[in-house]
């Protein structure tokens, strides 16, 4: 046993063996490290452990999980488990050599972000296990064709309604789900399925409770003790002390082990804006600028650059995601160049932008057009995901389908529409849960899924687009082998707001380019012309409004480009646009 704890008078390994006795197993500390050890002979598998500690200056006693602890009770129990070391058998190695440190950037990414405890429960109505999860959520997942999983924190957590983002167990999958070697096993199968696996981590603060990190030996050890530095007030939690080497070597050695142990192919940092700013979500008198007069948090840049820096070198291919709200400059370029290091940055811009659009009724949306248009300005400033995720689905915004306009036909007609949108789009992919099929209520980790709505035509007409949208942008180069750069890209047509129609072309790496045309109201377009780059015939590889997505098959199955320049292009499509319909064309011939 070890444990960092400078200010203890003693420190104790305190457990069923001893009676939780603090007399009975007091540890030596190592010189002036602050680092307290003990060896106690004869612990078996599942012995139930924490640490008492005793501070220095005012003899209070204090007893506390162990930070590192590879396993714990499951909650409302807070004690840590003594585990053996894994002998879990990996059989991912294709998996993990064929990891590229560049190719992520030209290979499609769709990504299926997912609460474990709620995706889908177990037939008692209890938590499923990460066997259940192997067996059942994989399948599903890989059958959609999502090439990662992104989970939900399932580090250590005391407190359901968190979703694992107060985090108290760094190192350890929570016990709700089964023990380490279980999620191995999970992981293995998700890799061995041709899936991915990243996990949401969370460096930016830590709850309050008592058992954990706070005030872990009588002082703020792991957080600052001024709360102008220490505190983050709008989600009751502590900010970690970045300053103090200890502290990012502990959550370094955190994102490490997920790596490391665990075979993760990524790691998306939670809540980036806040770790960069001191005076985030703060009045005036609640912060303390840096040394140089400014608002940024010097120790958590140096921070996120340091652990960028070496889970990308030690570990190739590995992606660094972060969620940062802000117009910070550089998240995705590396430090060498001022950046901070991460591999992709979440779109929140274009997410936020695009469903207040899709939330309008159409007959406004030609007043707003430049939110469906602005993002190409910035698009190409970072490595950009776009994100449909679970924040966007609670707290009163209502679920993605309750968002849409119209009657049920129409909200899913827009729902069609705005997944072509964000599929057709250049930028990595992200969504949710439940939102492939379009759950109708807003989303709760107290229970499942709202599954059932499967037995309804439109539903599964929704369900089976996501599969198709993410068949045909792995299928073509022109759809993921550039997302990140500007030539991969062109408007044919921006500017028509009055008809809210948009066009666009995608090209791959050889010039094979793929026409994306949006109809964005109910209003049905005859011979509406398109820009083409080129003459002859396109045919439409995909029509959000067949009838196997819940829409009425209207529109062409082809189309004929004639030599008439039009809007700068070469070339002009007549087309016959449905209502609420994204088309995707391609060239006969390639």
């Amino acid at each position: 046993f070890a444990v960092w704890a400078p200010a203890a008078e003693r420190v104790s390994v305190v457990g069923d063996f001893n009676h939780w006795d603090g007399r009975c197993h007091p540890m030596t500390v190592h010189g002036s490290s602050g680092i307290w050890e003990l060896f106690i002979p004869g612990l078996g598998p599942e012995t139930l452990y924490k640490y008492e500690i005793r501070n220095r200056d005012t003899g209070e006693l204090r007893l506390k999980s162990d930070p590192y602890a590879a396993a714990y009770q499951v909650r409302p129990e807070t004690a840590s488990r003594v585990i053996p070391e894994s002998g879990y058998a990996w059989n991912d190695r294709e998996w993990m050599e064929n990891r590229d440190p560049e190719a992520w950037k030209h290979r499609p990414m769709s990504i299926y972000e997912v609460h474990l405890g709620s995706w889908q429960r177990s037939p008692d109505g209890d938590w499923p296990n990460y066997a259940e999860l192997a067996e059942r959520l994989v399948p599903y997942a890989r059958d959609m064709g999502f090439t990662h999983l992104e989970l939900l924190p399932v580090t250590e957590h005391p407190f359901d309604g968190s979703w694992g983002y107060q985090s108290t167990g760094f190192f350890a999958p929570t016990s709700r789900f089964g023990d380490p070697d279980d999620f191995r096993r999970f992981v293995d199968t998700a890799h061995q399925a041709g899936l991915g696996v990243i996990l949401d981590w969370v460096p930016g603060h830590f709850p309050r409770d008592d058992f954990a990190l706070a005030r872990f030996d009588g002082t703020a050890l792991y957080e600052h003790e001024d709360p102008r530095l220490g505190e983050h007030r709008e989600w009751g939690t502590l900010i970690f002390n970045y300053g103090r080497p200890e502290v990012r070597n502990f959550l370094l050695s955190s994102a490490l082990c997920w790596i490391e142990d665990f075979h993760l192919d990524g790691l998306r940092v939670d809540a980036v804006a806040s770790m960069l700013y001191l005076d985030y979500n703060r009045e005036d008198h609640e912060w303390i600028p840096n040394i140089h007069g400014g608002n940024e948090n010097l120790e958590a840049i140096e921070f996120l650059r340091d652990v960028n820096e070496t889970v990308q070198t030690g570990h190739p291919g590995v992606v660094m995601i972060a969620e940062e709200s802000t117009a910070w400059p550089g998240v995705s370029r590396p430090p060498s160049m001022g950046g901070l290091g991460f591999t992709m940055k979440w779109n929140m811009g274009w997410m936020h932008d695009t469903l207040t659009y899709f939330g309008m009724d159409p007959i406004h949306r030609r007043y707003h057009h430049s939110q469906l248009t602005f993002a190409q300005i910035y698009a190409y400033s970072e490595n950009f995901l776009l994100p449909f995720s679970h924040d966007e689905v609670v707290h009163g915004k209502r679920s993605l389908r309750g968002r849409m306009p119209g009657n049920e036909w129409e909200q899913h007609a827009n729902m069609r529409l705005l997944y072509a949108w964000q599929w057709l789009y250049p930028g990595k992919k992200l969504l949710f849960m439940g939102q492939e099929f379009g759950q109708g209520t807003e989303w709760s980790e107290a229970g499942e899924l709202d599954w059932y709505v499967l037995q309804y035509p439109l539903h599964q007409g929704l369900q089976q687009l996501v599969k198709d949208l993410n068949g045909v942008y792995r299928e073509q180069p022109a759809l993921h082998g550039r997302e990140f750069e500007p030539d991969g890209f062109a408007w044919l047509n921006a500017d028509d707001a009055d008809n809210s129609v948009l066009s666009f072309v995608r090209r791959d790496v050889e010039g094979h380019e793929r026409i994306v045309i949006l109809n964005l109201t109910p209003v049905e377009r005859s011979a509406y012309p398109i820009p083409s780059p080129r003459s002859g015939t396109w045919r439409v590889l995909l029509n959000t409004d067949s009838e196997f997505y819940g829409g009425a098959s209207r529109g062409p199955l082809q189309c004929e480009a004639t030599t008439e320049a039009y809007h700068g292009q070469p070339a002009t499509l007549h087309v016959d646009l449905p209502p609420l319909t994204a088309l995707l064309l391609e060239p006969t011939g390639g």
